[in-house]
């Protein structure tokens, strides 16, 4: 709204008057035609660079889109006033100047842009940009703007008045009246670039520039995440700054002699592992030395395929393997002695004796079931002077007839041969059968707890035969028994020769038909089973023998004969 106060100088701005043709001196306008209240001022951005941000010669702001452009005018168009430079130093901030002459109007503030048609403001030219919201009552130009007011008269008669406003005030930051900031309030001809209803071309190369700028920073930022996951995975895995300090390792459990661990690191030097073939057949064993001089004791049937001719290798538990040669073996003892040449520093196992076992010892079992060598199993007797009678493996392996100990160690094919140990390590039976879920012998079936080793006194004195002499003399008593009938004993047989005349059971009395029910003692209910007492013996013992005739039992005492 118009003052009622003229315009005069003041310290906040400065003015600057143009003139296109300089017109005579202007009428007053009567009061009737004056334009109306806040259409007569146009507020705009001043086009003076900023000494911080030069624009390009020639450059001209662009309205934004959907605003309107200036009128067409019908007359010549005044001249734009020449824009001074900024100085190095900066403008002095005047008081305000009085308005133009003849414009009657206030420096209006600038809401929107329209169209003023022609004698808007009472004059006959074309009508020019105003405002149509008035500025408040403050009277004082915004900070960084130009008022242009509309003189009466038009064509080449008409007169503007530039005033830019240096004030910077808060007043003018802030809005008239306490209103909204408007966007041309935080222009400052001397700071940086305000916020424009124009938009300005880019500069030449700066999107391109800017493209640059994105890409480095994605790609520092990609280089500092990894190696920033990289060093904070390292810092998580070795347990942050703290120095990673392991326990040291607890002390072992101590082994004392005896023990399963203190056995096997004892003996397994000593056992070995045999390997023959030969005549279409091959097999696997184990076996244990007896001498320093390379023999080794072990199986008839581990070697029974190496007999006549085979091959037959010795791998010892270190890993080293030599041939070896069979020295001696027998068939019914299911025991065999062979030897290899050219090794030293072999560790000799000690013998202990069967006679004193008891039912419920510790044993410890060595070898190589299925051909796993260094094998270490444990167990207790479960029983002595077991009759057992297996068949050996194939045309070389012949039947034996053990009075063996029994054993719940685990024992499996390969087994055979290898030394089972009491608790001081001693060996006290050569690991010859197992009982298995299919019968009786060396079956493929493993272990069901059923285990029986030959008595190492038995063994000793089979090693030693065949060692002085490669053959054993079985311990006879001179009858021929018959099997075909189931007696619950062992019968001798109805022929006139069943009893050899002078032998040990003629002597002794026994006749055809009788029936042996007990061997120094002990029962016999089968044939295999008075074999089986008598092998025990070695020729020239004793053997207390009881027998049935005719309903009536009778007991004889013999001594045994080797067999011819």
């Amino acid at each position: 709204m118009p003052s009622a106060r003229g315009p005069g100088p003041s310290s906040r701005s400065r003015a600057r008057r143009l003139r296109a043709d300089p017109p005579p001196e202007p009428e007053p306008v009567p009061p009737a035609r004056l334009p109306p209240r806040g259409s007569a001022c146009l507020l705009f951005p001043n086009p003076v660079p900023s000494p911080r941000r030069s624009p390009r010669p020639g450059f001209l702001p662009r309205p934004r889109a959907g605003l309107p452009g200036p009128a067409a005018s019908s007359g010549p168009s005044p001249s734009p006033p020449p824009v001074p430079s900024p100085g190095p130093s900066p403008v002095p901030r005047p008081g305000p100047l009085p308005g133009p002459r003849g414009c009657s109007c206030r420096p209006q503030r600038v809401g929107r842009l329209l169209r003023a048609g022609p004698g808007a403001f009472g004059g006959r030219g074309d009508g020019v940009l105003g405002g149509v919201r008035s500025r408040g009552r403050s009277g004082a130009l915004r900070p960084g703007s130009i008022s242009l007011c509309a003189g009466p008269g038009g064509g080449s008669g008409r007169w503007v008045e530039m005033r830019e406003s240096m004030d910077l005030g808060e007043r003018g930051r802030a809005g008239a009246d306490g209103g909204p900031v408007e966007p041309w309030a935080r222009y400052d001809p001397w700071g940086t670039a305000p916020e424009s209803p124009y938009e300005q071309p880019a500069e030449p190369g700066t999107r391109a520039r800017r493209r640059g700028v994105i890409v480095a920073v994605a790609l520092a930022a990609l280089v500092t995440g990894t190696l920033g996951g990289y060093l904070g995975a390292r810092y998580e895995r070795d347990g942050g700054a703290r120095t990673l300090v392991l326990p040291d390792p607890a002390a072992g459990p101590e082994r004392p002699a005896g023990s399963v661990a203190d056995l096997a690191a004892r003996s397994l030097p000593g056992v070995v592992t045999l390997r023959a073939s030969g005549a279409g057949e091959a097999g696997t064993g184990s076996g244990f030395v007896l001498d320093g001089r390379g023999h080794i004791l072990t199986n008839n049937h581990v070697v029974a395929p190496a007999a006549d001719g085979g091959a037959l290798t010795v791998t010892f538990s270190g890993g080293q393997t030599l041939r070896a040669e069979v020295v001696g073996r027998d068939a019914g003892y299911d025991l065999a002695v062979v030897r290899v040449r050219g090794v030293k520093n072999l560790t000799p196992l000690a013998l202990g004796d069967s006679e004193g076992v008891q039912v419920g010892d510790p044993v410890v079992a060595l070898g190589s079931p299925f051909d796993l060598p260094n094998t270490v199993t444990s167990g207790i007797i479960s029983a002595k002077e077991r009759p057992v009678t297996a068949a050996g493996e194939g045309e070389q392996g012949g039947i034996s007839y053990v009075d063996a100990l029994q054993t719940d160690a685990p024992l499996n094919p390969g087994n055979s041969g290898g030394p089972l140990l009491d608790a001081t390590g001693h060996v006290i039976g050569v690991n010859s059968a197992i009982r298995s879920a299919g019968g009786t012998g060396e079956g493929q079936a493993g272990s069901v707890g059923l285990g029986f080793a030959i008595p190492v006194n038995q063994a000793r004195w089979v090693a030693g035969e065949l060692l002085d002499h490669g053959r054993v003399a079985h311990p006879v008593i001179g009858v021929a028994l018959d099997s075909r009938e189931d007696k619950d004993g062992a019968l001798i047989g109805s022929d006139e020769d069943a009893v050899t005349p002078g032998g040990p059971a003629d002597r002794a009395g026994l006749a055809p038909g009788d029936l042996v029910t007990a061997a120094d003692g002990k029962p016999v209910t089968s044939t295999e089973d008075l074999i089986v007492r008598v092998r025990a013996h070695r020729p020239g013992d004793r053997l207390r023998l009881t027998y049935v005739r005719e309903g009536r039992a009778h007991e004889v005492t013999l001594t045994l004969e080797a067999e011819d």
